[in-house]
């Protein structure tokens, strides 16, 4: 359980913006910070690694204290057992992909695992390439990767895949998704990206001007509904048909064009372009705007 109640005083654009946070992330779940640019989640990140100290507040993970600021208690970054993945990968340029992973393992740990994550991530044929000569799909593997040699317990991911194309963006979420749960980890991810989020998030904590102004699953975040069914696919609207009392919606999810059947109810409030989830009902596709 990692425990976050804190303040901390930022400048912004429109002058200084408090940042409050107060919320509790269960072990093992993957939670999104989720809001406009400047509303704090970067910050948040960067306090939970000790990269930025809170002005007031405490955070305690697993029940050790890792801040206190009445105590003037501060763990330093690299006790705090935390895997950070930035969005401009930061890996060091004059270092092969594997030399990155080297220098990321603690002295005396085990080589295995580093292996391990080139056989999980498929780095194998990019061994002994450097950073420059690699795609940004492959240096964003290569940063995962790194992110967890020294088997950290919280992986901190600030909009990792924001930069790439969109079939890279997919493969890379099921790479985020994979080693979420064969390294039991404790995600926190930084995504404007709605259909990102419905696909790899257990929570979502909506962030407002340093304030949490919502929080819940990514169905009733996006939707206002608690929706179940055996497939969820988030799309963009491309046409909507009338045909008497019937109308066809035409959306585009990753590369193809989904034609469902939907009723006045469904599409009045629709729009071309609009983001929709594409969800199971008793069999029967039903449309739900992302708001």
């Amino acid at each position: 359980m990692i425990k976050l109640d804190f303040h901390k005083s930022l400048s912004d654009s429109d002058g200084q913006m408090n940042l409050r946070i107060k919320c509790d992330i269960r072990k093992g779940e993957l939670v999104t910070l989720y809001g406009e640019s400047g509303s704090g989640k970067t910050s948040t990140l960067r306090i939970l690694a000790g990269l930025l100290n809170p002005d007031k507040g405490v955070i305690t993970v697993e029940n050790t204290s890792w801040v206190d600021t009445k105590k003037r208690d501060y763990l330093s970054p690299q006790k705090r057992n935390i895997g950070y993945v930035f969005q401009d990968y930061a890996l060091f340029p004059n270092m092969t992909v594997k030399q990155n992973l080297e220098f990321a393992a603690h002295k005396g740990q085990n080589k295995r695992v580093i292996s391990d994550l080139i056989e999980l991530m498929e780095l194998g044929d990019l061994n002994s390439r450097k950073p420059q000569t690699l795609s940004g799909g492959q240096q964003q593997r290569v940063a995962l990767a790194r992110a967890l040699v020294h088997k950290p317990k919280i992986l901190l991911l600030d909009e990792p895949l924001a930069a790439l194309d969109y079939k890279i963006r997919l493969k890379l979420q099921d790479y985020i998704s994979r080693i979420h749960k064969e390294y039991s980890l404790t995600t926190l991810l930084v995504s404007h990206d709605p259909g990102e989020i419905m696909k790899l998030s257990d929570r979502v904590i909506v962030l407002e001007k340093g304030k949490i102004i919502k929080q819940g699953m990514p169905d009733e975040i996006f939707t206002n509904k608690k929706i179940s069914g055996k497939f969820k696919f988030i799309g963009e609207v491309l046409k909507i048909e009338s045909h008497d009392v019937i109308h066809i919606v035409s959306v585009l999810i990753q590369n193809n064009v989904v034609k469902v059947i939907a009723d006045k109810s469904e599409v009045q409030t629709l729009n071309i372009g609009d983001k929709v989830m594409v969800a199971s009902k008793a069999f029967n596709p039903i449309l739900y705007k992302i708001e």
